[in-house]
């Protein structure tokens, strides 16, 4: 193996450590707001936003690192494909990160609304979504397709429950002027977690993408 190969796989080596960091800090940020929801734990929010720039930091320095090596050792095949999915496995996790401090925000406000007693409203759409978030990254850590395309298959899932809990809601606060406050953050809460469950079909698109070199994106499950 020559110097620049050595080096090469040194640099891979890194990126995959980094992008497996970032998502743990995800995942643990995904359960810390959902957690403040459905136990009504207000003072996980200051932890989800504390986690948010955690997140963000490490997300431009992975950027660099993908692209510093795409700039000096210019990667062929396999190991330019990898580097490619990471940049966008790297950027489709900060988005997630993202909106678990939207759900965060959320669940502060309704604990104000309700006097902190929290609520167990979204712990079904809330248990699938965490459900795809660890398999989704369960398939980027073993570069595993099959689950990857597991994720793809519960997708419509999560896609069935939000609506659900949508048209409730709409629906109670269509006959008690008095829930609007709550419901409308319910409604906030509840699309976060559809485009964070949309976001881990694209990690487990781009693993199927680094495994194969099948590009299986044709828009169905990207965000807006």
């Amino acid at each position: 193996m020559g110097k620049m190969t050595k080096h090469l796989q040194r640099d891979i080596e890194r990126v995959e450590r980094g992008i497996l960091e970032i998502g743990a800090l995800v995942e643990q940020s995904i359960h810390k707001a959902i957690a403040a929801h459905i136990a009504g734990r207000a003072e996980l929010v200051k932890e989800v936003l504390a986690l948010d720039k955690e997140i963000d930091r490490r997300e431009v320095e992975l950027e660099e690192d993908c692209l510093k090596i795409l700039a000096l050792h210019q990667p062929v095949a396999v190991d330019l494909r990898y580097i490619v999915a990471t940049i966008k496995v790297n950027s489709t996790l900060e988005r997630m990160g993202d909106h678990a401090c939207n759900i965060a925000r959320a669940a502060r406000t309704i604990n104000r609304l309700t006097n902190g007693t929290g609520s167990d409203e979204l712990s079904i759409i809330a248990d699938r979504v965490t459900d795809m978030v660890r398999l989704s990254l369960n398939a980027l850590v073993k570069m595993d397709v099959d689950a990857a395309r597991e994720v793809l298959s519960r997708d419509d899932e999560v896609d069935d429950a939000n609506h659900a809990i949508c048209d409730r809601l709409k629906q109670e606060m269509s006959l008690d002027a008095s829930t609007v406050g709550q419901g409308v953050e319910m409604l906030l809460a509840s699309r976060h977690l559809e485009r964070i469950a949309d976001l881990t079909t694209n990690v487990a698109e781009d693993v199927i993408f680094m495994v194969e070199g099948d590009i299986v994106r044709h828009g169905m499950h990207q965000e807006d």
